[in-house]
């Protein structure tokens, strides 16, 4: 991994505002490909300065970053899913090089805890800086079981995450949940664990996320031929967008076939921020 690339936020905050805002700019205007002042004049900043702040952050120029947000890299990566289905199915599950370098393990509910929706459990959780916005975590007692992003209405992203859990009893503890969230956006290596909520055929789909190498973008009919259900497309799609940890079980790596990208629950600009930021880690790698 490139040393250059920043991965503590919470270190640096007006830096990481700037990158922040930088990056959702650039995927939210990405069709009219602006130029490097106009990224300058949009955030405040000297060109000069913002190209080496950038690049200090994500490891690449603007422009490059630029590049990985455009239909053209899309179809690439798509083109190579097929040679990446093999090697994901032969690597298993997860693995040291998932991102952030991370082992990621999970555990699913049983069916009969997830009838009883979360009831006798306590959920803390806590809102934390990440390099896409203001993050949501949320941890039980067996390791992180939400993972959301922060729109316009944070309330309305707390209220969608915790009636995944309605019985559960969740209280809010940010100072319990930071380490977990360090861990989540650091450096560190650590061990996270995953505690999931959802019914079978959801927990098989966010296992086939688990399996896309980082970097990587898959159609969603990858995903149905990974779970042993080709023609489940379209059920695949809706397991996806219920992806209870967005990023670590990462969704945002399945695509349409044609390249172009679905609505994504916290945001479009946010999910072509995470290709990019991805597809940066993968070239400095």
């Amino acid at each position: 991994m490139n040393a250059s690339i920043h991965l503590a936020p919470q270190a640096d905050a007006p830096h990481y505002e700037l990158i922040e805002a930088a990056m959702a700019w650039l995927a939210d205007m990405r069709a009219e490909q602006p130029s490097l002042e106009d990224l300058a004049d949009h955030i405040g900043y000297a060109p000069a300065h913002l190209q080496r702040v950038f690049t200090q952050w994500v490891g690449i120029s603007p422009k490059r970053f630029l590049s990985y947000l455009t239909l053209d890299y899309a179809k690439q990566r798509l083109a190579e899913s097929d040679s990446v289905l093999d090697a994901a199915l032969e690597a298993g599950l997860s693995g040291p090089g998932r991102l952030h370098d991370l082992f990621v393990t999970h555990e699913a509910i049983t069916p009969g805890d997830y009838k009883r929706r979360g009831e006798g459990l306590a959920i803390q959780w806590g809102w934390h800086p990440s390099p896409f916005g203001e993050a949501l975590v949320m941890q039980t007692e067996r390791g992180l079981c939400g993972l959301a992003f922060a729109t316009d209405n944070k309330a309305a992203v707390f209220a969608n995450m915790a009636a995944r859990w309605p019985a559960a009893r969740i209280v809010e503890a940010p100072q319990e949940t930071a380490a977990l969230a360090a861990a989540v956006f650091g450096q560190n290596g650590q061990r996270i664990p995953l505690h999931l909520s959802g019914t079978n055929f959801q927990i098989r789909v966010w296992e086939a996320l688990l399996r896309i190498p980082d970097g990587n973008l898959v159609p969603y009919q990858w995903v149905a031929k990974a779970i042993g259900q080709p023609k489940a497309a379209r059920a695949v799609g809706a397991a996806i967008g219920r992806n209870p940890v967005s990023f670590l079980i990462p969704c945002h790596r399945a695509i349409l076939t044609s390249g172009y990208l679905r609505n994504y629950e916290w945001g479009l600009p946010r999910k072509m921020a995470m290709i990019g930021w991805e597809a940066s880690r993968r070239e400095a790698a």
